[in-house]
């Protein structure tokens, strides 16, 4: 890591401090909800899972069901959900999902509480929870125009993602001291509780949302809207490579979140707090990554810098037998912390280019239809390595995920993205 990285990450992060929208009482009110929630949201990521593990004695198989029903709602729903978010008002959108992770989340710890707590409950609230995220997500992102000036929306969107990261690298490290000191369940209520502060936070804003637009494609109906941006992906040679290159990449890492933890805590015996650390500073390096991302690609092209994305995005995992010879954490903790640096590499890059060769008018739906297929792969790949964790053993599945991940290069490598400079499409 360089000094100029380490300046770039304080810069994102400075962002949050200057501008205009410090005075917009509506904005700092949505700004103070979505931060909470994402610090919440992060604490849930690790506890569930670590609940399932630790307290209901959830092995590779449970588990991978737990991790495929998280991310079920985004391949299935996406292309639905964006759609309803450019018919409805955004704003009771948001508040309902909020409301209703408010009150599945809550129901871990009064189930817990109780002793009636199941793996099937478990499975219905991560069902739940993703049906929900899947709605706030694209109702959330088209929110902010009608929220804030138009010359105010780089700084909005920079303030939002500046506490997005701060939350990535807080919530890991937080989760993991939260369940060491009072177990999974209680630290499941803190992103419950997070999501009050969230939907009041979106409740009190005092500016009107305006009416939803009439949809595009001669406003003629939801099947001809939702083609259209069928269309714009699947004719698209680029976006084919690229979409084609997530969905393996995305079947390569679910399969490898599927069993990591499993492994982590039951063959490594890891605690949550180091767990937690772990994952709090793989999130810093993201962070490092998202901030030269853009200088990468400037300097040896936008193919060659996604390629080398994906080449290295889960490789280090082949080395996941040292763990079981060598210092669990450290080897464990330091493939989990570099694999991450090369994350947004790809993924910074890649939405850059679908931005610039989608037309305006139809990048909601696009992407929508793009997240549905390169998602898709999650869910599959979470519940293949739940299979594969209990038939072939964790460290062989974290090896054949590892393999899938760094393969999904060869999409392109072998298409028209292999040597890709910086697109000048016009983005219509």
């Amino acid at each position: 890591m360089d000094g100029t990285a380490v300046m770039n990450v304080f810069a994102t992060v400075g962002r949050m401090f200057r501008g205009a929208l410090w005075r917009d009482t509506n904005f700092l009110r949505f700004w103070f909800g979505q931060t909470v929630s994402e610090v919440g949201t992060a604490v849930t990521q690790l506890a569930l899972p670590t609940l399932a593990i630790e307290l209901l004695g959830a092995r590779a198989f449970q588990v991978g069901i737990l991790t495929a029903l998280q991310m079920l709602a985004y391949p299935l729903l996406s292309m639905v959900a964006g759609v309803w978010a450019d018919r409805l008002h955004r704003r009771p959108i948001l508040i309902a999902c909020d409301c209703a992770r408010l009150v599945v989340l809550a129901s871990i710890p009064l189930a817990y509480a109780m002793g009636v707590l199941t793996m099937a409950q478990t499975y219905v609230v991560a069902l739940v929870v993703g049906i929900c995220s899947v709605f706030f997500d694209v109702a959330y992102q088209s929110y902010l125009p009608s929220l804030v000036r138009r010359e105010d929306l780089v700084e909005g969107n920079g303030k939002l993602t500046a506490t997005g990261y701060v939350a990535q690298v807080i919530g890991p490290a937080l989760a993991g001291f939260l369940i060491q000191a009072l177990r999974a369940p209680l630290a499941i209520l803190a992103d419950s509780l997070s999501y009050v502060a969230s939907a009041v936070s979106v409740a009190t804003i005092g500016r009107p949302e305006p009416p939803p637009e009439p949809g595009g494609a001669a406003g003629s109906g939801f099947g001809v809207e939702l083609s259209e941006g069928v269309r714009a992906v699947f004719g698209h040679r680029m976006l084919r490579a690229l979409m084609s290159a997530g969905a393996t990449a995305n079947l390569g890492v679910s399969l490898i979140e599927a069993v990591i933890l499993v492994f982590a805590y039951t063959r490594l015996h890891l605690t949550p707090a180091q767990v937690g650390i772990i994952y709090g500073l793989a999130s810093l390096t993201a962070v490092v990554g998202s901030s030269v991302a853009g200088r990468i690609a400037d300097t040896i092209g936008l193919g060659r810098t996604m390629t080398i994305g994906l080449l290295f995005l889960r490789s280090g995992y082949l080395l996941c037998p040292l763990a079981l010879v060598f210092h669990p954490a450290l080897v464990l903790g330091g493939i989990i912390i570099v694999t991450r640096f090369f994350e947004p590499i790809f993924n910074v890059n890649s939405i850059s280019l679908r931005q610039a060769v989608i037309r305006n008018r139809i990048q909601g739906r696009a992407n929508a239809v793009y997240r549905t297929f390169s998602w898709g792969a999650i869910p599959i790949g979470a519940f293949l390595g739940g299979i594969l964790g209990t038939d072939i053993g964790l460290v062989p599945t974290l090896t054949v995920g590892a393999v899938i991940a760094t393969l999904s290069a060869i999409w392109l490598l072998a298409g028209p993205l292999r040597t890709s400079q910086r697109t000048a499409v016009d983005g219509g």
